[in-house]
């Protein structure tokens, strides 16, 4: 079996110059938490597997993601970088990847032009696409589950399910999903949503939104069958260490890296 993957979270707001670390709940109420690089070394230096950096405002405000923000925190991990946020174009993903990311992560653009996922897949690998949903309960579509953009502030009409499964299709190596209505909340990650999307897709899935213990990134992996865990909060305010989750899933038979 496959390790799973622990990666921490760094939601970026790069609308200022030198950008910061933020976290909110359900997408609201945000509230500071680091500065990106250094975190992003703290976080590589305890043992996680991957870092995933979303610049949270670039779409809402139709810009670019900084790139010497992404270059200053490329040198200091060495583990995979996952970077998200007004990435529009196969130009920005070469420039992205370039500035010293290994992973772009793709959600407003993905919806306004699905051939993007797969032009990227074709120009960069499969590896390296990783396809953004962040889904919440409206009861709007087949499933329940309905996927936003910029940044949540916008609904699309279009159902999680099969938007993922779509996306797959396209090429996508991976998915990265949020549940809005646990993000932030430390209630749990939405497990039946993610079980749901994991049988959907045969590529791998990261469970986001609401981890608040061990316990439910244990539950994310065994009740979601999620390939790997995101969580933010848990991390940034010192009320767990990655060294201390994956201690305790490996307790609990999780294989994971040491």
């Amino acid at each position: 079996m496959l390790a799973k993957r622990i990666i921490p979270c760094l939601d970026c707001d790069l609308s200022v110059s030198e950008g910061r670390v933020v976290k909110g709940v359900r997408f609201k109420e945000i509230r500071y938490a680091g500065v990106p690089w250094e975190l992003a070394k703290r976080y590589s230096d305890e043992g996680a597997d991957e870092i995933v950096f979303l610049d949270i405002t670039a779409s809402h405000e139709r810009r670019e993601t900084m790139v010497h923000v992404i270059e200053k925190t490329a040198a200091n991990v060495f583990i995979p970088l996952t970077v998200g946020g007004g990435i529009k174009s196969t130009d920005d993903i070469q420039r992205i990847l370039r500035a010293g990311a290994d992973k772009i992560s793709l959600n407003t653009a993905a919806i306004k032009n699905p051939k993007l996922v797969s032009e990227g897949a074709r120009k960069f690998g499969d590896q390296c696409i990783v396809v953004a949903v962040d889904s919440k309960r409206t009861g709007r579509t087949k499933s329940g589950h309905e996927a936003f953009i910029y940044g949540g502030r916008e609904p699309t009409g279009l159902d999680t399910l099969e938007w993922v499964r779509k996306v797959a299709k396209l090429g996508a190596g991976e998915i990265l999903l949020t549940s809005m209505d646990r993000d932030g909340t430390k209630d749990g990650y939405d497990l039946e949503l993610t079980r749901t999307v994991s049988e959907a897709v045969s590529i791998p899935v990261i469970a986001s939104g609401g981890v608040g213990t061990p316990q439910h990134i244990l539950e994310a992996f065994t009740k979601g069958k999620a390939d790997a865990a995101l969580a933010a909060s848990i991390f940034h305010y010192n009320e767990y260490g990655i060294r201390e989750v994956k201690e305790f899933l490996f307790k609990h038979h999780i294989p994971v890296r040491k």
